[in-house]
């Protein structure tokens, strides 16, 4: 169940990730454009959750990014009903940012679900205001579909979402 990258691994959460996931989710600029508010509230049931979860049945699973044995980020992917397209979405530690530790992670995370799941299409979308995540989605190959102005409520402001997607038959002729 293990994806691995020239420097990564994408591989279930354990209870050791807890510290270093509090870490970089309860960071306010790593949180800023999430839903999830900060501190996160109980991160050792929190990845203890994701541990369990199972990335071949419909709903969203939780990949661990793991640098030589440390949780750098993680990357969820929620599988629809139909198990033939999924979204996407990647949370990174600012430490690790910049680095191209994230583009990789993508990357090596489409090709799986491409090449061994066989998926059609994965979708992803971000805040407009998160020029980072908007740039990333369209250096791995992502499309931009649609823009949802003024769209999602969120920390207290509506906000406009990017819509994102790539298909199968891009993604493996690209």
């Amino acid at each position: 169940m293990f994806v691995h990258t020239e420097r990564l691994t994408l591989r279930r959460f354990t209870p050791g990730d807890a510290a270093a996931f509090e870490a970089y989710r309860s960071n306010p600029e790593v949180a800023r454009y999430q839903g999830w508010e900060v501190p996160i509230p109980d991160p050792l049931a929190t990845v203890t959750s994701y541990g369990e979860g199972d990335p071949d049945a419909p709903g969203w699973f939780q990949y661990a990014a793991d640098l030589d044995g440390v949780l750098i980020g993680d990357l969820g992917v929620n599988l629809h009903e139909n198990l033939m397209q999924a979204d996407l979405g990647f949370t990174l530690a600012p430490t690790y940012q910049g680095k191209g530790y994230a583009i990789e992670a993508v990357r090596g995370l489409l090709d799986h679900l491409f090449a061994v799941k066989n998926l059609h299409k994965v979708s992803a979308e971000c805040d407009a205001r998160n020029t980072s995540s908007a740039r990333l989605l369209e250096r791995v190959g992502f499309q931009r579909e649609g823009l949802r102005r003024s769209h999602t409520w969120i920390k207290g402001e509506w906000t406009d979402d990017l819509l994102y997607g790539v298909l199968r038959s891009d993604w493996l002729s690209g």
